[in-house]
């Protein structure tokens, strides 16, 4: 099986063939089920993917099993069509419908704040691949900025929730899952689906976490040992080198193999 020393050449570079091989390995609809993405494959229509997406990726942290078990709670409250309740339901009694979640430190307050922020700006932009594509700037070098914007709008129409929950990439930090859920949503392959056509996959940034940022260091993408915003952007450089029109392209292989030793001490997911 590949690893992340078989990345490195003898000569200490990376070796472009072996990122091949472990996109190969890893980027299999078989494998979807061990990870959040799962959630955004499960329904038919594009606002309700929508939907369970930014909810999958704004829980995914903590270890696997207490992930899905909050995600498919949250899902299990908003029915058949995440989107059509969201649209039929008063913010309130999302609120009272929500009392008792838990994901960690994350309330069922915090979740009614963030999809009520959801619900207004699908209101006003139709969808949130609109609202994203509106805060796009056609001299961005990347999707930070949008993705600021993105997460900012969000979280002002929702009244009040978690500021973690949503982190904006223009306060400093990584990100990982509002860059997840962008992934998802741009990217098309057997993991991402590719729902907002029409943006390119060149924009994206890596979603930096504890083993990409580990995974980057293996590779010697960085040397910098914190991992910010900052950091996300010089992986993704990095990795612009061997996939200069889709930088995320070896995100959920590296991921997932770096993982792999995690999990077998406890299954962590982040």
């Amino acid at each position: 099986m590949a690893s992340l020393r078989d990345v490195r050449s003898p000569s200490g570079r990376l070796d472009a063939r072996e990122l091949e091989r472990l996109y190969r390995l890893y980027n299999r609809p078989a494998l979807r089920t061990s990870d959040p993405v799962e959630f955004a494959h499960r329904y038919r229509e594009p606002l309700d993917r929508e939907v369970a997406a930014i909810v999958a990726s704004s829980l995914a942290f903590g270890a696997v099993k207490q992930i899905r078990t909050g995600v498919e709670r949250a899902l299990s409250t908003l029915g058949d069509s995440p989107a059509a309740f969201l649209d039929e339901t008063p913010p309130r009694r999302l609120a009272a419908l929500l009392r008792g979640f838990k994901h960690r430190w994350i309330t069922g307050d915090d979740l009614a704040g963030l999809l009520g922020g959801v619900r207004s700006a699908m209101a006003a932009h139709g969808s949130l691949g609109e609202l994203f594509r509106s805060r796009l700037d056609s001299s961005d070098r990347d999707a930070g900025s949008a993705a600021g914007l993105f997460a900012e709008e969000i979280r002002r129409r929702g009244g009040g929730f978690r500021r973690c929950l949503l982190p904006s990439p223009r306060d400093g930090s990584a990100c990982k899952r509002l860059h997840l859920y962008l992934r998802w949503m741009i990217r098309k392959d057997e993991i991402d689906t590719g729902l907002w056509q029409g943006i390119p996959a060149a924009l994206l940034l890596v979603p930096l976490d504890v083993h990409m940022h580990r995974a980057a260091w293996t590779l010697g993408l960085t040397r910098r040992r914190a991992a910010d915003h900052a950091t996300a952007r010089e992986v993704t450089e990095g990795f612009r080198t061997f996939a200069p029109e889709d930088p995320v392209k070896y995100d959920f292989a590296l991921a997932h193999e770096g993982m792999s030793g995690a999990a077998r001490e406890g299954g962590r997911h982040a």
